[in-house]
């Protein structure tokens, strides 16, 4: 099977626009995204509502007290970093792009906190353009199905690049991320159950599949 029959059978299942963040900007999906590392977009979602109230742009973050803004993220884990990231992010926005978020990969990886994988979802859901978003549920899968062999994020990306069409990068990283989380889980992948388990040599191995 190939990765554009992969990619039609995958979005046939799930919704590639859908964000699993909240936020209604630029600005609040950016710090959103730096505050998700490591924790869950969930525990991001109940402490986000609070931080955008007190700070609700990047002027305002740009200029937040550290020990004000780690009380506000304390349960994302990491708080001290992550407070320092997104205060250096803000004050990025403001000194270098008008307090506005870029729309360039090479911009935004420019920004304190924010990789490849964080810039690529600020890309996608804010300004609709092509992106290989390299999370640890999307390398997994991926991974599993036989499009990489490489655990580097960035040499993931190269090889799913070099495969797909830049029309489909985006919902292919956000349907191959959905799968990861439904069926195709870390420890106990639910092979029986997936739709691409004939064409999956690892739950083929699993399942004893020939």
């Amino acid at each position: 099977m190939s990765i554009l029959q992969i990619h039609r059978e995958l979005a046939a299942r799930y919704d590639g626009g859908a964000s699993l963040l909240s936020y209604t900007n630029a600005f609040e999906l950016l710090i959103a995204v730096v505050l998700s590392a490591q924790t869950t977009d969930a525990q991001v979602n109940k402490i986000t509502p609070a931080l955008f109230s007190r700070y609700p742009d990047s002027h305002a973050l740009a200029g937040a007290r550290q020990e004000e803004v780690e009380g506000l993220i304390h349960s994302t884990g990491f708080y001290r970093s992550k407070a320092r990231n997104i205060i250096g992010a803000s004050k990025v926005l403001v000194e270098d792009f008008g307090g506005r978020v870029p729309q360039t990969m090479e911009e935004l990886v420019r920004i304190p906190g924010v990789g490849r994988k964080s810039a690529g979802v600020v890309l996608h859901h804010i300004f609709d353009k092509p992106a290989i978003i390299v999370d640890t549920h999307f390398g997994r899968v991926v991974r599993r199905l036989g499009l990489t062999a490489h655990e580097d994020p960035k040499r993931v990306e190269q090889d799913i690049a070099a495969q797909l069409d830049r029309a489909y990068w985006s919902e292919f990283s956000m349907t191959a991320n959905l799968h990861g989380r439904a069926l195709c889980h870390a420890r106990k992948p639910r092979c029986s159950e997936c739709f691409l388990l004939p064409w999956c040599a690892y739950g083929a191995s699993v399942q004893g599949v020939s």
